[in-house]
């Protein structure tokens, strides 16, 4: 029985999480999990699973619930979040929090020796040479619960790497792939909301809708892998089938390819390194009509261009792309600035910002803590349209 212990559980990936859990009872059990605000799902949830402790991460909740739900222990913020991923019953940590809240959880998870199931791409992104170095000293399994990673992981993992000559992450291409260009400065927040085929958070959703998600996982991917930019490519692709694609010398090209469902790559990730052992959905190949790839227009995804352009910069520019469009995003969906800004104040702050090269993750988090002061002084109030 592995001890499972999820990070964000009430959002998309640890709602597929639950699925996994649910569907292999005689192999993984809920250890802890924590969760964000939503008091409901917590309480649902130590009824039906029973975990050891729960962690509650909403400043305003801290001490709603003592330190006894039922036989279930809470604990509360980041100490609680620590604390339950350095169960000595937990062996596997999901790490689902979106942002850069979840890196320091996911840093002392691995410093804990525990397998890490990571689906929270800003820890690769904002600390990635770092957590690199960390993982090895520590010799833990990392395996990438992004749709998009995962599915880049098992192919590689049936092909020499020197046989590689480019790997390729898909895109849906968000929620304005098919809008004029020129209604992009009017777009509203439900508009921007709106993804034609994942349900996720807000966050998320805004970043897919501007193509910076994609630009995360493209810096995530070097980290993971170990590709240079100039071997990682990005395509739209509208059906959301196609997840990775490796390029071989010869020039033949292998695909992952399921349904859109992060059953998949999270049933993956906490079987890893078995295989999962039964079938998760029934979805044959000729039931998809066509599986068609298009370029990213930059013109439409300027930011794209500017997450490769933080990466090979490298050093703490990765950090400052990140905390930059967390912060611009937030400010977006406050209503004070327009969609179409949130590129202009990532480019803002990389060219404004002094790259540096840190050693340790306290240097990293400097970086970031002074790229969300600087956005937030500059454009808290909103900018003129």
């Amino acid at each position: 029985m592995i001890g499972v212990c999820v990070l964000g559980i009430s959002g998309s990936v640890g709602q597929s999480s639950l699925k996994v859990l649910r569907s292999f009872p005689e192999s993984f059990r809920l250890t802890a999990f924590s969760v964000h605000s939503n008091l409901k799902i917590a309480e649902t949830l130590i009824e039906e699973f029973r975990p050891e402790v729960v962690c509650l991460t909403s400043e305003s909740h801290l001490g709603v619930w003592g330190d006894k739900k039922g036989g279930t222990r809470i604990v509360y913020g980041e100490q609680g979040l620590n604390e339950i991923v350095s169960l000595s019953s937990v062996d596997t940590v999901v790490t689902a929090i979106v942002g850069a809240a979840g890196a320091i959880p996911t840093i002392t998870a691995i410093k804990a020796k525990k397998k890490i199931a990571i689906a929270n791409k800003e820890t690769l992104v904002t600390f990635g040479p770092y957590i690199n170095r960390l993982v090895k000293e520590c010799g833990v399994s990392m395996v990438p619960v992004d749709s998009e990673h995962n599915a880049l992981f098992q192919l590689l993992e049936k092909e020499d790497r020197s046989n590689i000559k480019a790997i390729t992450l898909t895109a849906s291409g968000g929620s304005f792939r098919d809008l004029p260009i020129e209604d992009l400065p009017n777009v509203s927040i439900k508009q921007a909301l709106n993804h034609p085929t994942w349900s996720m958070g807000p966050k998320i959703t805004v970043d897919s809708a501007g193509l910076v998600n994609k630009g995360l996982e493209v810096i995530e991917a070097h980290f993971l892998f170990g590709f240079s930019y100039d071997e990682i490519e990005v395509v739209i692709h509208p059906q959301s089938l196609t997840h990775g694609i490796i390029e071989t010398l010869d020039g033949a090209c292998l695909q992952y390819t399921s349904a859109p469902d992060m059953i998949f790559p999270v049933a993956h990730a906490l079987f890893y390194p078995n295989k999962t052992p039964k079938l998760l959905a029934e979805k044959k190949p000729f039931s998809w009509k066509e599986l068609t790839f298009r370029d990213p227009d930059p013109a439409r995804y300027p930011a794209l261009a500017l997450a490769f352009q933080a990466g090979r910069t490298g050093g703490s520019a990765p950090a400052v792309f990140n905390a930059a469009n967390e912060v611009a995003v937030q400010l977006f969906l406050e209503e004070k600035i327009p969609f179409i800004q949130i590129p202009r104040i990532i480019e803002d702050a990389l060219n404004e910002i002094p790259n540096t090269f840190p050693q340790d993750w306290q240097g990293f988090l400097e970086k970031d803590n002074e790229t969300r002061l600087s956005v937030n002084k500059k454009y808290s109030k909103g900018v003129v349209v």
